[in-house]
């Protein structure tokens, strides 16, 4: 089932993206495809469970796509699509400003 998308345009970006483990998803994507088990190790203090869903979310919104192998023990791979890697700039400027505050306030 479809969400209704809002009608401001920063109310969407933020359904898609306002959880925490998704930007940081979408940032180690960036770099490219990635295994299950590479994001739990560079995210870092996320639950499988908790990844696993953000994952499902991401990919029912079409901002990764989740491509399965027939190997045991088995192999999954995530890779953002086309409207995924166009956040980049969003990251960009959220980087920026990150590290703005950070020198000004550290």
């Amino acid at each position: 089932m479809k969400q209704k998308i809002p009608d401001c345009p920063v109310e969407t970006t933020l359904m898609l993206i306002s959880d925490r483990w998704k930007v940081l998803i979408i940032r180690d994507l960036l770099e490219g495809t990635k295994r299950f088990g590479e994001l739990k190790k560079s995210i870092g203090n996320i639950s499988q469970k908790v990844l696993t869903a953000n994952l499902r979310s991401m990919e029912e919104s079409g901002l990764l796509t989740r491509k399965v192998y027939a190997e045991v023990p088995p192999k999954v791979e995530y890779t953002l699509t086309k409207t995924g890697y166009s956040l980049q700039p969003v990251l960009d400027a959220m980087k920026e400003w990150g590290m703005h505050y950070q020198n000004t306030y550290k």
